[in-house]
């Protein structure tokens, strides 16, 4: 395949999800002859398809679940690449619902490699989440099989059939469910602000940022690999800090008179999240703006300076204003009359957030199938 998208058909799993319509968005600009937007959500699709309003190219919603692989052979028709963002993503639900997380990020990934294996398509990209570095969570557990799935794979495939890999993410500021829309809502409410620990961190990324990794990647793989990005990171406290010092007066409040609860981390949560574990680092190529980890499988010849894993607290710290910056690019400034929730885009959603603001409500790094 040509290190190209132009003239391809291209098809996204949960396409309507926060990452998975970036992703579509960012594809537009790469010239494809077609988009297919695979979803469950009619709704999301109907209002999702309305956006693009006579765009090139062309673009194709198809009402499916990845859990259904009859539904997926139908999807895949005359598909040339496949990006697989849908999951479910969010470590509480998937710790009180693992049999259905099995069956959507397991089971589902599955699925989908096996219909774009039958359907000749040529590329697969599954995106993944640093919870799956040497994963604490069922959620992390769930999307590390999933890359092994799409390793194991590409191992066992003839050289000229599908070439796969997967991408690990970050937390995608500003995503459904989220926590900055999140402290958004509470601060438009004037506090208090539910935080699990501030000295929680996390890695976090611009969606477009995230988006366009995943494009590159894909283009840019040989088989198997797992792409890491390099990224800063956040500890929570700062982030509700940033937020409240910049959207706190824009809602006529005052900084130092909004409460803030400490809840507590919940169940399967990690002070630290990890995107390259201490088992993989023998594995990690280093680029400039990545590692490259191989198939476990083999003895990839590699060199890194990684003397330790890579967490979200040896990387990096972003600063107040860097923090302030990212928050502002990714929902905008705060209007008095804005009575919506702020999506991805800085506009009013109508999907529901997280109740509280535990780390694990930045876990947006997939989307909801």
């Amino acid at each position: 395949m040509s290190t190209t998208l132009a003239g391809r058909n291209v098809l996204v799993t949960g396409g309507c999800g926060s990452i998975g319509a970036e992703v579509v968005s960012e594809l537009v600009d790469d010239d494809p002859d077609l988009i297919r937007i695979v979803d469950n959500s009619e709704q999301r699709l109907a209002a999702f398809s309305g956006s693009f309003g006579g765009v090139e190219p062309t673009i194709d919603c198809v009402l499916a679940n990845i859990r259904d692989k009859d539904q997926l052979a139908i999807a895949m028709s005359d598909v040339d690449v496949v990006f697989h963002v849908a999951a479910m993503k969010h470590v509480p639900m998937v710790e009180d619902n693992p049999y259905g997380a099995v069956q959507t990020n397991v089971t589902g990934t599955r699925n989908v490699v096996e219909a774009a294996a039958e359907a000749g398509v040529d590329r697969l990209l599954g995106v993944s989440t640093d919870k799956a570095a040497n994963p604490t969570s069922t959620m992390g557990s769930t999307k590390l099989i999933a890359e092994r799935i799409i390793s194991s794979f590409d191992k066992h495939r003839p050289p000229e059939d599908l070439t796969l890999g997967s991408v690990r993410f970050g937390n995608v500021v500003g995503t459904t469910g989220s926590v900055v829309p999140l402290f958004y809502d509470q601060l438009r409410s004037g506090g208090p602000l539910t935080v699990t620990d501030p000295s929680m961190t996390r890695f976090v990324m611009r969606p477009q940022e995230a988006a366009r990794f995943a494009i590159d990647s894909c283009l840019e793989m040989d088989g198997g690999e797992v792409f890491v990005k390099k990224m800063p990171a956040l500890t929570v406290g700062d982030l509700a800090e940033a937020m409240c010092d910049h959207f706190a007066p824009q809602f006529g409040d005052d900084p130092d008179e909004i409460e803030i609860d400490l809840i507590g981390p919940k169940p399967g949560e990690r002070y630290h999240e990890k995107l390259v574990a201490s088992d993989e680092i023998r594995y990690a190529d280093e680029r400039a703006d990545r590692y490259v980890l191989y198939p476990q499988a083999e003895n990839p010849d590699v060199s890194n300076d990684l003397e330790n894993e890579y967490t979200s607290a040896n990387t990096r710290q972003m600063h107040h204003d860097e923090i302030v910056e990212i928050v502002r690019e990714t929902i905008g400034d705060a209007e008095r009359e804005d009575v919506g929730t702020v999506a991805a885009d800085g506009g009013p959603s109508s999907e529901p957030t997280s109740t509280d603001a535990s780390p694990s409500a930045t876990d947006d790094v997939a989307n909801d199938e």
